[in-house]
């Protein structure tokens, strides 16, 4: 079941998402070459902490961490760790999530690390408009899969692919909710969409084929062609006429 979130939820959901998009700038700040994962997980915990909010992915389902960081070929559920270390060249995403007063932001990025190739460069590129591509679709009236059709087609039309084993998801009282939101299908299916409601949007992007396994820690996921992969996500509420971002900081919040 799909909840319609009031003014009050929304209001908490925004706090989480601010929260959410500090940490992300704190640990963009800090990505460097020789930087271990590890570093950049305890920077974003302290950052969630400390603005009165708990990491939500942190013993999620047994997760050990409070960030995912998914480095080249990894596409999404890296575990940080102290023996990862960045190097000149790679690209990561980072993807967070905070819970503020018992409601969730969550959104992913994907960022260079020192001089990046131009192809990786083009890739990040890629998976960002396809995110917007997607949103521009998130408005009352529409059905959830033009959201899902828009992001695959644009993906498509740049010689790249979609994950389809994961998929974006409902937020808000729970990490995650209904609906699953897939990055591919056809047009014109699934709920329409309703002021309200809250969704985690987050295409995953491969320059080579869709395919994925997951590794023997029954998190880290890798492209099965050992391709580079991207991610990007946000958390958004549906409005009167489209839709705001829950996952930026202060001023920078867009209402679409």
């Amino acid at each position: 079941m799909i909840s319609i979130k009031s003014d009050r939820e929304i209001a908490l959901m925004e706090e989480a998402g601010r929260i959410v998009a500090l940490a992300h700038r704190k640990v963009r700040e800090a990505i460097r070459p020789g930087i271990s994962t590890y570093e950049l997980d305890k920077i974003a915990e302290e950052v969630i902490v400390g603005e009165g909010a708990t990491p939500s992915f942190k013993n999620y389902e047994g997760y050990p961490a409070s960030i995912c960081a998914s480095i080249n070929n990894v596409v999404i559920h890296g575990i940080p760790s102290k023996k990862i270390i960045l190097k000149n060249g790679d690209i990561i995403s980072i993807d967070i999530g905070a819970c503020y007063k018992g409601y969730h932001g969550d959104s992913a990025m994907t960022h260079g690390v020192g001089e990046v190739s131009p192809k990786r460069l083009e890739l990040m590129r890629i998976t960002k408009e396809a995110l917007f591509t997607g949103l521009s679709y998130a408005k009352p009236g529409n059905r959830l899969s033009d959201i899902s059709h828009a992001i695959e087609e644009y993906v498509l039309a740049h010689n790249c692919s979609v994950v389809k084993d994961f998929t974006g998801h409902g937020v808000g009282r729970k990490l995650h909710e209904d609906p699953m939101v897939p990055n591919y299908g056809a047009a014109g299916h699934g709920p329409v969409l309703r002021k309200g409601m809250t969704l985690a949007i987050e295409p995953m992007v491969n320059i080579g084929k869709s395919g994925v396994r997951i590794m023997a820690d029954g998190w880290t996921t890798v492209t099965a062609d050992k391709s580079d992969s991207a991610h990007f996500e946000h958390s958004i509420v549906i409005t009167d006429d489209g839709y705001k971002i829950l996952t930026i900081e202060g001023d920078e919040n867009v209402k679409k």
